[in-house]
């Protein structure tokens, strides 16, 4: 006697079908815990706490700038055998004794550096150069009284001379480009 039989059935577990219908909702539940984790576990650095009161210091920026403009300030950073030297052009009554480069890195607030440099005659300064990782850093330069500053970017290594200017529209012209 020869009948046919049902094919035999697999239990459920060994199917392929059932296990990727249920990968789907388990990859969204894995990337939304890995994503809570980031989200805490990470600083943002980007926000300014005192948002208002950074508002207000604008205007004393754009005066700040605006002097740097009248005087017709340039500096021309360059790396000498260790040290980062600047020549400061422009018409000034006297030279500072001391002038202030803020190097702030755009994403990462660790990593901002201030550089002090020391007057070394006429209008050329001096300062160490600290180890820097390379990449794009927004540079911040000003006197002590903070009365003028010149702003830009720039890129580490220094491999090359950088002039810092006012001219709003290329604010670090990078020498030979």
């Amino acid at each position: 006697m020869n009948t046919l039989s049902p094919p035999a059935s697999k239990p459920w577990y060994r199917e392929f079908w059932p296990w990727f219908l249920i990968s789907l909702p388990a990859t969204a539940v894995i990337a939304g815990v890995t994503t809570v984790w980031i989200a805490t576990t990470s600083a943002d650095g980007l926000v300014v706490g005192d948002y208002y009161k950074a508002g207000l210091a604008i205007n004393q920026t754009l005066a700040r700038d605006d002097a740097a403009q009248a005087l017709a300030l340039t500096a021309t950073l360059k790396r000498e055998d260790g040290t980062l030297a600047l020549t400061l052009a422009g018409r000034l009554q006297a030279y500072p004794d001391r002038l202030k480069l803020t190097l702030a890195h755009p994403t990462r607030q660790g990593q901002d550096q201030t550089l002090t440099f020391s007057h070394a005659g006429g209008g050329h300064y001096r300062t160490s150069l600290p180890a820097m990782p390379a990449g794009k850093w927004h540079a911040l330069l000003a006197d002590a009284a903070s009365t003028w500053r010149l702003a830009g970017v720039l890129h580490t290594p220094f491999s090359q001379p950088v002039t810092l200017t006012t001219d709003a529209e290329s604010t670090i012209q990078t020498q030979g480009d």
